[in-house]
């Protein structure tokens, strides 16, 4: 069993910034895929940015160019460098983290960007 804590999220004006952060714990060998996915209110989890355990990384077309998602395999901890924050933006921010084939989601943390 994999645990996974975010932090980070909170209330931001637009155009600010914020960093996320999300520590697994537990059984983490071998951890692959990490990363973070959003929901907005009344729409469904889209992904935002993934990072493979080799540091090869994707982003949702949303958000290239402003955010940028990094890793500590050391850690264990995947971190989301918010930029150029939008009211768009707003959302509550989970984290993933896949083993095995099997994926685990932190509880989330809510990003409210104010316009």
């Amino acid at each position: 069993q994999v645990q996974l804590v975010e932090s980070g999220g909170g209330l931001v004006q637009a155009g600010g910034s914020l960093r996320l952060s999300c520590a697994a714990s537990g059984s983490t060998f071998r951890i692959n895929d990490m990363g973070w996915y959003r929901q907005a209110a009344g729409k469904q989890r889209e992904l935002v940015a993934r990072t493979t355990r080799g540091g090869f990384s994707n982003y949702a077309s949303s958000v290239k160019g402003r955010f940028i998602i990094s890793r500590d395999n050391a850690k264990n901890t995947v971190y989301l460098e918010m930029n150029s924050l939008k009211s768009e933006d707003t959302a509550v921010y989970y984290c993933l983290a896949n083993q095995f084939g099997y994926d685990y989601w932190g509880q989330g943390t809510q990003v409210t960007v104010s316009s």
